[in-house]
């Protein structure tokens, strides 16, 4: 920490005015939403955006690499990272803590991977706040004839606990409510964080959550936060969670984290906020979308893109020779990668692969990657090093996609049916043959398209480990169906969402899980994080 700048001189740099700036003791601030009005006329600088090639368990670096290109481009250019918040469930999980590693990271790190300024515990508060007034409306009385059975929110925890998915609430007789049928979910996948991440100002932040449909009345009526009269009091307490953090890198650079939605069971991507601030101050933004190019980085352009405005200018895909031998079960298996640089071109992107060395990696390897990476059409491939060398380990991977632009295109029209939407996204993106449909998710779909739902982009929830929906298919999979076994409605965020395959909302620990490593010492410092 002792190396670290000032927060004041981190915003000075970013060019946040002194009464724009909220700080969190010295190296942590917020930023008031009230830079959107005076920034407005501001051009906006390049949207650079970091996804991946399906990953191993442990992740391939795309964070550590964002962060390393981020702070490459600032050399020659006013450049910040825009990252999501880390959700303490993998930090504690199997991954650890997601600020980067090694000389490319973002700091302070161990605030950030914890309670960092309260934005995710903001969000589990106000979720919370509005299912316990749903179940106290049906107590005192259930004016809107709430069908206890149809309830869709969750309670959220922002911890990993598989005991919490299948509950019975409201035990204890009459006087302690009506007992239900009910769940958590992991914070990170509520709505609640969703629209967090989705909101565009407090205005929108606001009616948004007063779109939330938490259930429906025994004549089939959605029900939301608005007729629960809980809206408002969810935007109080979010009021202040709304604006952007702003830190710095081990470098010095300029990094906003905001909003954590995860990219399998969520629409993964940091907040358009904070995304809209930084194209206002920066001539470059990088920003990462969760895992592979088939969770985060179709939910950014298809979903973040389309409410916000943005047009990223160019994609970069992170690959390892560990992923690629894991795909080919030892042997390179360049498969993967392949579906991942199409994947990007179908949105008219620009793909520039980003090979990340490992400490073990054989220079053979490596050459071989970056070999084949261009013959499968991806606009240039480089070697890069941001664990060991930080921003001059991405010197030439800020050369590639200097001066890049795109012809942004979306995958699909709003206005396309649900099951045309969801085959779209599983035959181009995925490499499906088709998808299957449980009755439960036919009867979702029927429901929410007569209900004027149709027309909401979809937000697939599916394994991050494969292109498929079942986590043993590596590489690239042919001749597959996938699955959808229910639908939801998340109608404040704004999307619908096909969950496939055995995909959990409420993720459960390893048996060993980080948490077993992390501790203080004797001054107050955590260890084991990562």
């Amino acid at each position: 920490m002792s190396g670290l700048l000032p927060i004041e001189d981190i915003a000075e740099r970013l060019g946040v005015e002194r009464d724009e700036l909220e700080p969190y003791g010295r190296h942590k601030a917020k930023i008031g939403l009230d830079i959107l009005k005076r920034t407005e006329g501001n051009r906006d600088g390049r949207l650079i955006c970091v996804t991946a090639v399906t990953p191993t368990p442990y992740g391939e670096g795309k964070t550590t690499t964002a962060i390393g290109l981020s702070m490459a481009l600032n050399r020659d250019h006013k450049s910040v990272v825009t990252l999501r918040q880390p959700s303490m469930g993998p930090t504690f999980g199997i991954k650890g803590g997601a600020t980067g590693g090694g000389l490319s990271t973002v700091e302070p790190s161990d605030e950030i991977n914890m309670h960092f300024t309260g934005d995710i515990h903001a969000c589990s508060i106000a979720q919370n706040l509005l299912v316990a007034m749903t179940d106290n409306h049906m107590k005192q009385g259930n004016e809107l004839r709430i069908d206890p059975f149809s309830i869709m929110a969750n309670r959220v925890v922002d911890i990993e606990d598989r005991s919490l998915r299948h509950m019975v609430t409201g035990l204890g007789g009459k006087a302690e409510g009506h007992p239900r049928e009910a769940r958590y979910d992991i914070a990170v996948a509520s709505e609640t964080m969703a629209i967090l991440a989705l909101a565009r100002d407090l205005k929108d932040l606001r009616a948004r959550l007063g779109r939330m449909v938490i259930a429906f009345s025994e004549d089939r009526r959605p029900v939301t936060a608005e007729d629960i009269k809980a809206a408002g009091a969810m935007a109080a307490i979010l009021r202040d969670a709304a604006k952007p953090n702003l830190v710095q890198t081990s470098e010095g650079t300029p990094a906003l984290i905001h909003a954590g939605p995860f990219a399998n069971v969520a629409h993964g991507n940091s907040s358009i906020i904070a995304d809209r601030v930084a194209l206002k101050l920066a001539d470059y933004v990088v920003t990462e979308s969760g895992f592979g190019s088939d969770n985060g980085f179709v939910k950014f352009c298809d979903i973040k893109c389309r409410y916000a405005g943005f047009r990223p200018d160019a994609a970069v895909i992170v690959a390892t020779v560990r992923a690629l031998k894991h795909h080919g079960h030892g042997a390179l298996d360049f498969g993967n990668l392949a579906k991942h640089i199409e994947n990007v071109h179908m949105y008219g992107v620009p793909a520039v692969v980003a090979i990340n060395r490992f400490r073990d990696d054989s220079g053979d390897d490596l050459e071989a990657v970056r070999s084949e990476a261009g013959a499968l059409g991806a606009e240039e491939a480089v070697i890069i090093d941001p664990y060991s060398k930080g921003g001059a380990g991405c010197e030439e991977l800020a050369k590639a996609v200097e001066g890049r632009s795109s012809d942004f295109r979306f995958l699909y029209p709003l206005e396309m049916a649900i099951d045309k939407k969801i085959e779209l996204i599983a035959t181009r993106i995925y490499g499906a043959d088709g998808v299957d449909y449980t009755a439960q998710a036919m009867k979702r779909m029927e429901q929410f398209e007569d209900l004027g739902w149709g027309s909401l982009p979809i937000n697939v929830a599916k394994t991050h480990l494969s292109l498929s929906d079942d986590a043993s298919k590596l590489g690239r999979p042919r001749e597959f169906r996938v699955t959808v076994r229910d639908m939801k409605a998340s109608v404040g965020a704004g999307f619908l969402y096909p969950l496939m395959g055995n995909i959990e909302t409420m993720p459960g620990l390893p048996k060993h899980p980080n948490a077993e490593s992390i501790d203080i010492d004797e001054d107050g410092s955590i260890t084991g994080l990562f």
